[in-house]
């Protein structure tokens, strides 16, 4: 009888293990789709693994009880394609979807191809003659039936500057620009042949954001140029009225930068990519070894698609220990870049000759945006959380939960090497919804609500379009953003709202709370450490910490500002933030702004806790 219950406990001890290691779905570089997904037998890509997945919970397979396990092994995982999450795929409370590193692994999912078969030297009559046999070249890889086309390259790791007229970050004042004319007048450059550059681009600062575009032509008398631009960049460029370029500012004239041509090409870290060759050139550092440096350059926008329905939500998902990295950028390419404010592109934008909407009567301009392009994108989902994750090496947007999204959590993770924002959350509505016209959707579930940021850090973002943000919210509510660190930002920190409005519009109870904000504002003005826009009933900006404004070097006035409410913002208490002086804005503020305790007096029992939480 004693040995009986034995071996009956012993197969119930073995049954109840089983139980726990099932649902476990094994990937690795290694692996082979037609495996079975076992960590001894693993699948060779995540879309297979999810497929797997999806087939147990469709046949409910006893696989699913206690949530389903996608374990990544060590590697790079290439991406030729976006990763589609749908409805089908999601898990439950009891059950959730888990992609995560295995065991010790550090897994990256990447939207990027390698570089090969670089020579030296060149023969390109448009290199001067001395810097060709310091110039290295190869063909970018061929995916599909085409080259490769990029405006983004990484060297061993490092992202390497496109060809420019100079060092990074350095501009020069423009002379005149003339939106009748439709021209900008700047000092001649010193290096000949740009007028036959044909994928000449000139980047413009223009206050709290920049314009990218395509140079048409230029011509040159004496130590003037004029540069005229291409469409649909110069329309909007020259019609839009916020923000442009300033001349006969308080610091100076707004400023500029050409860049992107083989007659650029003179300084070690630059490269210049040929079109419609697809030859790259490459100017290497000092410590680049061509024959073995790792060159990367991506081949995808979008890594990642989490989409569902409104009445199907995708929900329950979490990833964990991954990197996302090697996304591109190419709208300034194909149509220029003017934008109006946080990245967001304008698809149409001018001045009224007579002000007023019904909305609001002083309005005297009208704008309509397009959303920036994004690495992984959540759209009508609940409880798709991040934790532990790397983002980095990504062109524009890192993380967006564009809409309908609620519940969920971005936690402990790292946003770096970003060229737009980190993280971005909420309705910015797009298309033919005008800017300035409150978004009251008659479902509220469009909203983004409870959701969750902590504890991440964010640094080195805003790298290509300096106009955008560390992380920015739109149209939330409940939204909780606490302890991160956001730093070495080109313009704002943590930006929550939209709409320029201080009528109702579903904003409300959003927190930001006990985080450290320092060394933004190094190249744009018109920016806030803490910025916030429209109505937001209940919500709270409390215990953070801001500090190292920097001086924009080429701002036109001083407007840059610790905590800066911006246009008929509303709601908000302001209390405990300490600052190193009280260097604060408002811009028309609603009567319901309530400012407790703000400044370098807060006591430093709150400003050293305001940050990450170290685990």
């Amino acid at each position: 009888m004693k040995k009986t219950f034995a071996v009956l406990l012993f197969m119930a001890s073995f049954g109840t293990l089983s139980l726990l290691s099932a649902g476990e779905i094994y990937v690795s570089p290694y692996g082979n789709d037609r495996n079975i997904g076992t960590r001894e037998a693993p699948f060779y890509t995540l879309s297979q693994a999810l497929k797997q997945a999806r087939e147990w919970r469709r046949l409910n397979r006893p696989e699913v009880t206690g949530g389903i396990y996608i374990c990544l092994e060590d590697g790079v995982y290439i991406q030729r394609s976006s990763l589609f999450i749908r409805p089908e795929d999601s898990g439950t409370p009891d059950s959730p979807t888990v992609i995560c590193a295995a065991e010790n692994a550090h897994p990256v999912i990447s939207g990027g191809i390698a570089v090969t078969g670089w020579k030296r030297g060149c023969e390109n009559p448009e290199i001067p003659e001395g810097l060709r046999q310091k110039i290295w070249s190869a063909k970018a890889p061929v995916i599909g039936n085409r080259r490769v086309e990029t405006r983004q390259m990484w060297v061993n790791g490092d992202k390497v500057q496109r060809a420019s007229q100079f060092p990074d970050g350095v501009m020069e004042r423009m002379i005149d620009f003339n939106p009748e004319k439709q021209i900008i007048t700047i000092p001649t450059p010193q290096i000949t042949g740009l007028q036959n550059a044909g994928q000449l681009e000139m980047i413009i600062h223009q206050r709290w954001a920049i314009a990218i575009l395509r140079v048409k032509s230029i011509d040159t008398e004496g130590g003037q140029s004029v540069i005229r631009f291409h469409e649909p960049e110069s329309q909007l460029e020259f019609a839009h009225p916020w923000p442009q370029p300033i001349i006969g500012g308080e610091k100076g004239n707004s400023s500029f930068c050409l860049t992107n041509a083989l007659e650029l090409l003179d300084e070690p870290g630059e490269w210049f990519q040929e079109y419609p060759s697809g030859t790259i050139y490459y100017y290497p550092r000092t410590e680049d070894n061509m024959k073995t440096a790792e060159v990367i350059i991506p081949a995808l926008e979008t890594l990642m698609i989490v989409d569902g329905t409104l009445e199907r939500p995708v929900k329950h998902i979490r990833f964990d220990g991954i990197t996302f990295a090697h996304t591109s950028w190419m709208r300034p390419s194909y149509q220029g870049h003017v934008t109006l404010q946080g990245g967001f592109p304008l698809l149409d934008a001018y001045k009224l000759h007579e002000p007023g909407l019904p909305e609001k009567a002083e309005l005297e301009n009208q704008a309509w945006i397009a959303r920036p392009e994004t690495a992984i994108r959540v759209r009508r989902a609940g409880q798709i959380d991040f934790h532990h994750c790397t983002f980095r090496n990504l062109a524009s947007t890192g993380l967006d939960y564009e809409w309908a999204v609620t519940a969920s959590v971005v936690e402990d993770c790292l946003f770096t090497d970003i060229g737009g924002t980190a993280l971005l959350i909420g309705a910015f509505p797009d298309g033919a919804f005008e800017t300035h016209v409150p978004f009251m959707p008659s479902d509220e579930r469009v909203l983004c609500a409870n959701i969750s940021v902590r504890n991440n850090l964010i640094s080195n973002v805003t790298n290509e379009d300096w106009g955008c943000v560390g992380i920015g919210a739109g149209y939330v509510r409940d939204i909780d953003i606490s302890h991160n660190e956001v730093c070495h930002l080109n313009y704002s920190g943590i930006c929550v709202g939209w709409g320029w409005t201080s009528l109702e519009s579903g904003m409300r109870n959003n927190r930001i709370e006990a985080n450290y904000v320092h060394h933004f504002a190094r190249r744009l003005y018109d920016a806030g450490g803490l910025y916030t826009l429209s109505n937001q009933p209940g919500s709270v900006m409390q215990n953070n910490r801001i500090e190292h404004l920097i001086e924009a070097p080429y701002a036109t006035n001083d407007r840059a500002f610790y905590i800066y409410l911006d246009e008929a913002t509303d709601g908000y208490t302001m209390e405990n933030n300490w600052c190193p002086e009280e260097r604060f804005d408002s811009n028309r503020p609603g009567k319901n702004n309530v400012w407790k305790n703000n400044g370098p007096q807060v006591a430093d029992s709150i400003k050293y806790k305001a940050g990450r939480i170290k685990q």
